[in-house]
């Protein structure tokens, strides 16, 4: 955050490249500008700021994300005031300036692993419930129904979307990403990922948790949640109803029951109709492997990439929510492996490799087309799993312009 003559330069360039993006709707002049936010500088070099980032672009408003000095000019000077948490000031801050806009720039920090539903400070694990952030933030059933009642509030950023390399929060080494994603560095959702989607979607939503495998828990009290945005929600377990309760606009529902193997059954109702089901049931040992791409064929341009999920089933083809097999890769034809993860915060193995482990069940290959059409395959081996290979059509595509 500057006015200098290279901050302005800079703040130029971000402006002109991205003005044509619509996904662009406010510019931000910077974040957490502590020392700029205290005192009488600040003010002049965010007018400053804002003048040109107008110059360059009078459709769109500005912002910066405050996170102090609310009583000091320069959070006034906004266009659009940014607030990064402190949900108890934000009421104060927009009585006293009504006619401000105002956003959240930072919200909501759950930390949460991926499949993990014990926190575990030994192993760098925290429990996916919506229960655990750092001391400044918010859970995301604390943020959502503070800002969904305020008109005023325009809406807020979940930090963050993905879970990233560095800032290994809330753990350090040998942690190697922070755990603050509402899905995984692989993309894999978290439970909170089925709580937006539930209040921020329109389709009927019912997403119930944990999994079901807790060998040596027998008689032990569980947490079983539900997100729903359905009007109620009966929990079964083994065919025996535990009751039906309402659902509270913006809050999950959760039950305690005591473990028993077999299976867990939620049934969202609306309108006195059942609409939904979901349902986690005690599976076997890990029999099979299976692989899932994202798309059936790529373009031979020799960029275009397929996600490919890697998961165990057991005898009976279902997912086993708890393997975590190495699992080794092989590639022909037309494409490369390029990349592997689980999503695990704490992993060690490489990304480059030609194997990895699963976490919480789940690992990803990311595999790269070739500029010549014709197909590739994958081939997936373990020890004691039975193998399995996904082919996907590499389809002729024209390149992109390039200098060689």
């Amino acid at each position: 955050m500057s006015s200098s003559p290279e901050g302005l330069a800079q703040l130029e360039t971000m402006i002109k490249r991205y003005r044509n993006n619509p996904a662009i709707f406010l510019w931000s002049m910077g974040n957490e500008e502590d020392v700029l936010q205290a005192n009488e500088i600040g003010p002049q070099v965010l007018q400053t700021m804002q003048k040109h980032a107008h110059e360059l672009d009078p459709t769109r408003l500005c912002t910066a994300a405050v996170n102090g000095s609310y009583d000091k000019p320069f959070a006034s000077v906004l266009d659009v005031m940014g607030f990064n948490y402190e949900l108890l000031l934000a009421d104060k801050y927009h009585a006293d300036h009504p006619r401000q806009p105002v956003i959240g720039t930072e919200t909501a920090s759950t930390v949460a692993t991926r499949g993990i539903y014990t926190t575990d400070k030994l192993r760098n694990w925290e429990s996916a419930y919506d229960a655990n952030h750092p001391a400044w933030a918010n859970l995301a059933e604390e943020w959502w129904p503070y800002y969904a009642s305020r008109p005023w509030l325009s809406g807020g950023f979940a930090w963050t979307g993905f879970d990233y390399r560095g800032e290994p929060t809330p753990y350090s080494w040998p942690s190697v990403n922070s755990q603050f994603g509402i899905v995984d560095t692989c993309g894999f959702p978290k439970d909170n990922y089925f709580y937006y989607k539930a209040w921020w979607g329109k389709e009927p939503m019912l997403h119930l948790f944990p999994h079901w495998n807790w060998a040596g828990k027998e008689g032990e009290e569980i947490s079983v949640w539900v997100h729903s945005n359905l009007e109620s929600v009966e929990l079964l377990c083994n065919g025996q109803s535990l009751g039906s309760k309402k659902v509270e606009p913006l809050h999950h529902l959760e039950w305690k029951v005591k473990y028993v193997p077999g299976y867990i059954e939620a049934r969202g109702t609306k309108g006195s109709k059942v609409v939904l089901v979901a349902k986690q049931e005690t599976t076997g040992s890990p029999a099979k492997i299976r692989l899932t791409a994202d798309r059936a064929e790529l373009a031979a341009d020799g960029e275009d990439l397929a996600m490919v999920r890697v998961e165990t089933v057991d005898s009976k083809g279902r997912f086993v929510p708890t393997a975590d097999n190495t699992i080794r890769f092989k590639v022909s034809g037309e494409g490369a492996l390029i990349g592997l993860g689980n999503g695990d915060p704490n992993c060690q193995e490489s990304d480059k490799g030609n194997e990895r482990s699963l976490f919480s069940g789940l690992a990803q290959a990311i595999l790269q087309a070739s500029k010549n059409p014709g197909s590739l395959t994958i081939e997936a081996t373990s020890d004691e799993l039975q193998e399995a290979s996904l082919t996907i059509a590499t389809k002729p595509s024209k390149l992109r312009p390039a200098v060689s």
